[in-house]
């Protein structure tokens, strides 16, 4: 559902006055309060580990329940996309994040409690501590490495991640292993 169905009354003075006031925005003609519906930042990571196979989650929870995934996330009040990745990643895989790099963003839509949330995917190329003890945690119910030649786009639930692997399978993204050298 779109913010503008669901938020009928101004959330600052309670009136019904509470319009259209653009595509992103809906405007209080009682009190002047206008609400943007802006983009919330989210993180997604390609792994690989040291045989070159990308690590996929199967999400635990909707929206798209039991589809496979990228380990990630929201990123959080205060915090960089950096620092999501690591948190994250320490939520989702109980692992430790030793190196990241920034690759791209994609635009997106999570439905959450009914509501068509837009978010701003940004990708990362992470290095992890170890790969070989990974356990799934928060919101996701299983982890594991895939092949590369066995990834099918269609198999992840949400479409900017779709996007995403069809990329990094079609180009080729440079992404280094997942394990530390140490």
């Amino acid at each position: 559902m779109h913010f503008s169905a669901l938020f009928t009354h101004c959330p600052a003075c309670g009136s019904e006055k509470f319009i259209q006031n653009n595509i992103k925005s809906k405007r209080c003609e009682s009190c002047g309060f206008v609400f943007y519906m802006n983009a919330s930042a989210a993180v997604a990571c390609f792994i690989l580990n040291t045989s070159g196979q990308l690590l996929v989650c199967r999400r635990g929870k909707n929206p798209e329940k039991g589809t496979l995934d990228l380990p990630g996330g929201f990123v959080d009040d205060n915090e960089t996309a950096e620092e999501a990745v690591k948190r994250e990643i320490g939520e989702e895989l109980q692992a430790t994040v030793i190196e990241s790099k920034y690759l791209f963003s994609l635009p997106n839509q999570y439905e959450y409690s009914g509501l068509l949330i837009p978010t701003l995917d940004m990708f990362f190329a992470c290095k992890l501590e170890d790969t070989t003890n990974l356990h799934a945690g928060d919101d996701v119910v299983d982890c594991f490495f895939v092949p590369l030649n066995e990834l099918d786009p269609e198999l992840f639930g949400l479409k900017s991640i779709k996007k995403a692997i069809a990329m990094f399978l079609n180009k080729g993204l440079v992404i280094s292993s997942g394990e530390s050298d140490h």
